[in-house]
């Protein structure tokens, strides 16, 4: 498996590209357009001796942090901080870890039996807070992954634990800027955090300080979740996409008047990123209709031929992989995050670079501004 990627990169945190001449500074693109493979590293943070599979990436704005799980558990972190003749530092900190979870300020990571979280801005030689947590057994039907730890969560900022009543029976958990998604074993939806954006799905923008159910997703099941800075997704166990929350770039895939102004003063050429979504019958207003807030989840159409099968979030764009091992992105592309040069689009678009290069996308996590694909051979997919 290979990792891919592309967007907003003022710290390095896609990629560093050295100068010819000797002394001076490593140059780091601030916009990847194109899909560029993350390097691989050894344990010292060089390109040099045994290289490590990733195995997984998380990331905050202005870092990425790589989990090799292939040995016994260490995580690499590129980004803002990071020495700039090397684009991964090793953490020593994190030998034997098991997960990761990056925020801008704290590395989480969790250890058989603790969850430590590290101030990557004030670097010291113990963790700014740790909790021992109960081990679980390497059968458990549900394992959990960060931020969730048995009988909680873990927040990107003090104070880091935060408790969850034992009837939510938490599968997994999405953080947004401020707003939560959370779901259960049972395949049922709770939001909770601030709403004024619509984010939490209620049909209006008040806030919530308890989890609460998103009543139109009652009944259906669904399988993952996730968070932008102020929108949610989900998806149903189907493979359907359900989106909600703020729309001002796009990134709900629904039609955005913002985006469209700011296409039309820039000169963009409207077709390339939003269209209307079907010609109008005779008899029909053609004027379009734009969605700022959508407050409660509506259903998205990606593409008839096959299903999702996970999803990820930006602050402001959305990338989803399909059962077929195509990329889909939309919203906000200032920074080549979609994949799309530096268009924005409010429609869903398929990455093509992969395909062009007869690879499968088997993962998207995104960034702030950035995402990352996990990708294999086409021939291996079909193996």
């Amino acid at each position: 498996m290979r990792w891919f990627g592309f967007g907003f990169n003022a710290f390095g945190q896609i990629c560093i590209h050295e100068k010819i001449i000797k002394g001076t500074d490593a140059v780091k693109e601030i916009k990847v357009i194109n899909p560029t493979e993350l390097g691989h590293v050894d344990r010292s943070g060089s390109r040099q001796g045994i290289c490590m599979q990733t195995s997984a990436v998380r990331a905050s704005w202005s870092r990425r942090a790589s989990l090799h799980l292939d040995g016994e558990g260490c995580v690499c972190l590129a980004g803002f901080g990071a020495v700039t003749s090397k684009e991964c530092i090793f953490m020593a900190e994190s030998r034997g870890c098991k997960d990761a979870f990056i925020s801008e300020s704290y590395l989480t990571l969790s250890f058989p039996g603790r969850v430590e979280s590290w101030d990557l801005e004030n670097k010291k030689e113990t963790p700014a807070w740790s909790m021992e947590i109960k081990t679980q057994p390497e059968s458990s039907d549900m394992p959990l992954n960060l931020p969730l730890v048995p009988g909680g969560y873990i927040a990107t900022k003090p104070p880091f634990y935060q408790s969850l009543s034992p009837h939510l029976k938490a599968k997994s958990l999405a953080l947004g800027a401020e707003h939560a998604v959370l779901l259960s074993a049972t395949g049922a939806v709770y939001t909770w955090g601030l709403g004024s954006h619509g984010q939490l799905g209620h049909g209006g923008l008040t806030s919530e300080e308890q989890p609460r159910a998103v009543e139109a997703l009652w009944g259906m099941a669904m399988s993952c979740v996730a968070t932008g800075g102020w929108h949610s997704v989900c998806i149903s166990d189907g493979g359907d996409l359900y989106v909600w929350g703020w729309n001002e770039s796009g990134q709900l895939g629904l039609p955005s008047q913002a985006l469209r102004k700011a296409q039309q003063q820039s000169g963009q050429q409207a077709d390339v990123s939003t269209s209307p979504r079907e010609n109008p019958q005779e008899g029909e207003d053609d004027k379009e209709v734009f969605i700022s807030i959508q407050a409660f989840p509506a259903l998205l159409d990606i593409t008839p031929s096959c299903e999702i099968k996970t999803v990820s979030c930006g602050s402001r764009h959305t990338a989803v992989v399909t059962t077929t091992g195509d990329l889909y992105t939309w919203g906000w592309g200032e920074y080549g995050q979609l994949g799309h040069q530096t268009l924005s689009s409010d429609e869903p678009q398929q990455v093509e670079f992969f395909r062009e290069q007869q690879m499968c996308v088997v993962n998207v996590v995104c960034g702030a501004w950035n995402t990352f694909a996990a990708v294999v051979k086409e021939e291996v997919a079909n193996a």
